[in-house]
């Protein structure tokens, strides 16, 4: 165990000076490299001297000679120095192509479904070693299984973070509503009468009345559901089979409605965005890999939010954020 009393009388800079002097034997050299006057180099040696009770170096014609001390001291100082200049050194940037290990997101179906695909074939062409491992997350528990080291972050709806994460927006989410024209045959824009008459398929992780159905009656309609879902991959099934309407998020309505052939409108009345969220841990905000992972996954959901036509993309100023990920690989 380190001697903290007696660690506590030394500075870094002397033993950085005894080192500089023992390599130079000649004290004008010696402060030259260290920047120091030949005083402040001088009266440097003399705290060493007193704080090692030895007098280390002998003036020798124009050279220094170190004392016997000094001989047997200075290879575990010049260890403890380059130790200590190694741990300050800047981290080397994260190099994609030869690191062999996991990349792990959290996300809930509908975003998952939107954004791990495009992710995953984009990590195979940077990252060909590595492997990427989706997680499901939840608002309710998504702080906890980021302490749990579980993920390296979650993109969700989430909750004001903990002092020791980061929140980072990404998107507004609005809502459409989705069928399958074979089963529903309406006319667009959708109507208010319309949407009331139709039947409803809702996902509900819990079978709980939603949000909508709270807006939907401030402006005097009721949703008749007459199905409900945990997860959205089971919606294409429920779609193609029943002529029923599901209002769902606009970035997996989308791909639902490119992959299967669905028709996709806006709800006859305005339901607040939805505020999607990137969450991590704030001891990985300065981590080359953890940095290089984050920045690569906006790229990917800002373009696939383009290619299946969502309004909106990634906010500009978390994009503006990072550097384009191509740049750098």
């Amino acid at each position: 165990m380190m001697n903290d009393a007696a660690l506590r009388k030394v500075d870094l800079n002397l033993l950085l000076a005894f080192s500089v002097l023992m390599q130079e034997r000649n004290v004008s050299r010696a402060a030259e490299r260290l920047l120091l006057g030949q005083p402040g180099l001088s009266a440097a040696l003399r705290r060493l001297r007193e704080t090692l009770d030895d007098e280390l170096f002998v003036r020798v014609g124009r050279s220094l000679q170190p004392t016997p001390r000094a001989l047997s001291i200075a290879p575990a100082i010049e260890d403890a120095l380059s130790g200590i200049e190694r741990a300050i050194r800047p981290p080397l940037d994260f190099d994609p192509s030869t690191w062999e290990g996991e990349f792990r997101i959290g996300m809930c179906d509908n975003l998952e479904s939107a954004f791990f695909g495009p992710l995953a074939a984009r990590l195979s062409k940077l990252a060909p070693n590595a492997r990427l491992v989706g997680l499901a997350s939840e608002k309710r528990d998504g702080g906890r299984m980021l302490d749990d080291g579980l993920y390296d972050f979650s993109v969700a709806v989430h909750d004001e973070p903990a002092s020791w994460h980061v929140r980072a927006p990404l998107f507004d989410q609005k809502s459409l509503c989705i069928y399958d024209p074979k089963q529903l045959q309406l006319k667009t824009p959708l109507t208010l009468e319309e949407f009331t008459k139709a039947s409803h398929v809702a996902v509900s992780f819990e079978g709980t009345t939603a949000d909508i159905d709270l807006v939907a009656r401030a402006v005097g309609c009721c949703r008749r559901v007459v199905a409900a879902v945990p997860r959205f991959s089971a919606l294409p099934m429920t779609l193609s089979r029943l002529p029923v309407i599901a209002t769902i998020p606009e970035s997996i309505a989308r791909c639902m409605a490119q992959l299967h052939g669905f028709a996709v409108a806006a709800p006859p009345f305005d339901l607040p965005a939805i505020p999607v969220t990137m969450l991590y841990r704030r001891i990985d905000e300065t981590d080359p890999r953890a940095q290089w992972f984050r920045r690569l996954f906006i790229e990917v959901a800002d373009e696939a939010l383009m290619d299946c036509g969502c309004a909106v993309g990634i906010f500009p100023e978390t994009c503006g954020k990072v550097e384009p990920v191509a740049a750098r690989v």
